[in-house]
C-alpha cells in the first residue's frame, strides 16, 4: 500500500470526513488530453502547462490541458467523426450523454488552452495551423462562453475528431478536498501542421518535455506535479514513439486516493500502481 502523511492543514477535514460528519462535495464531470509527439532526437514529449498561484484548485501544479464540462458540450447538434458517444460511452462506463460531453469537452480544453483543435473539414482530415487573429478571436469567445462548441464547427464547417483520442486513465479527486472532479484522461498527438502556443488565461508557463525529464524535474522538487499527472508521466516514460502510445488498449478504472488513519497517523492512501510525490495529493 503506498501513502503519504496527510498535510497538518487538512486533519481536521479528515477526522470530519472519517467521523462522517463531512459531506463529500460532489465532483464535476471533467477532461484532460495529455498531447504528445515525437521527440527529434527519440522518445516521445508531452505538452504541460502550469496553472497560476493564484488558482483555486492546483495553484502552481504543471497540468495537461483541460477542465470541467460545460452543459453545451453534450449538444446532439455537434458534428462528429470517429468512435461515437456510445463506444465512448462503453469504454468509461457512463451514460451516453456523459460520454459525450466528456468527448467535447477534451477537444473544446485542449483548443482553449493550448491552440490545438482536434477537428478537421471531413472525416479523415485534420485543421492545419491555428494560430491566426481569427482562431484567436473564436477562443477567447469559447472560453468566455459567448460561443458554444458546436456552433464553432459549424460556422466553419468542422466536425470533431474523436478518433484522433485515445482513453487512458480516470481519475476522481479525494473526498477530503473541497472543489472536486471526476476526470477522464485521453491521449492525442499533435496534429500535423499545428502548434501550440502559450494563450495565458489559468497558465502563466507552458512547456514541451520528456515523460522522463518531467518527473525527475519533479523529483527534484523543480516542477510540482499532483499524484495523477506524476502517474501519467510515469507510465509515458515507457514508451518510445507516439505511435506506441496510442496503440495501447486501456481498461478504465476510477481511482481516487482516500484517507485512512494507519499507526495513529492521518495519510492520504494511494490506489495501486500510483506513485506519491512529496506528499502532494490533489
Amino acid at each position: 500500500m503506498s501513502s503519504v502523511v496527510l498535510p497538518k492543514e487538512l486533519e481536521g477535514r479528515a477526522r470530519d470526513l472519517l467521523a462522517g460528519r463531512l459531506v463529500p462535495a460532489p465532483a464535476r464531470d471533467a477532461a484532460t488530453v495529455v498531447l504528445i509527439r515525437d521527440a527529434s532526437e527519440g522518445g516521445i514529449e508531452v505538452y504541460l502547462l502550469r496553472r497560476k498561484p493564484t488558482m483555486a484548485f492546483a495553484a502552481g501544479a504543471y497540468v495537461f490541458p483541460g477542465g470541467s464540462v460545460d452543459p453545451r458540450d453534450a449538444d446532439h447538434g455537434l458534428a462528429w467523426a470517429g468512435p461515437d458517444p456510445a463506444e465512448w460511452a462503453r469504454v468509461f462506463l457512463a451514460e451516453e450523454s456523459t460520454a459525450r460531453g466528456l468527448v467535447c469537452a477534451a477537444v473544446r480544453e485542449t483548443f482553449e488552452e493550448s491552440g490545438v483543435l482536434l477537428a478537421g473539414s471531413a472525416e479523415a482530415e485534420v485543421v492545419g495551423d491555428t494560430t491566426g487573429e481569427d482562431w484567436e478571436r473564436d477562443r477567447e469567445a469559447l472560453i468566455d462562453r459567448s460561443l458554444a462548441f458546436s456552433d464553432l464547427l459549424e460556422r466553419r464547417g468542422l466536425v470533431l475528431r474523436s478518433d484522433l483520442m485515445r482513453p487512458w486513465a480516470h481519475w476522481i479527486t479525494p473526498e477530503i478536498e473541497s472543489k472536486r472532479f471526476d476526470t477522464r484522461f485521453f491521449v492525442a498527438a499533435l496534429p500535423p501542421g499545428q502548434r501550440t502556443r502559450y494563450v495565458s488565461g489559468e497558465a502563466d508557463r507552458v512547456t514541451w518535455l520528456s515523460p522522463t525529464a518531467a518527473v525527475e524535474s519533479a523529483k527534484n522538487g523543480e516542477m510540482f506535479l499532483m499524484v495523477p499527472t506524476f502517474t501519467t508521466l510515469i507510465e509515458l516514460s515507457a514508451y518510445q514513439s507516439v505511435e506506441a502510445v496510442l496503440a495501447q488498449q486501456r481498461h478504465m478504472v476510477p481511482l481516487m486516493p482516500t484517507v485512512e488513519e494507519v499507526a495513529g497517523e492521518l495519510r492520504f492512501v494511494l490506489p495501486e500502481n500510483t506513485y506519491a510525490l512529496h506528499g502532494r495529493v490533489l
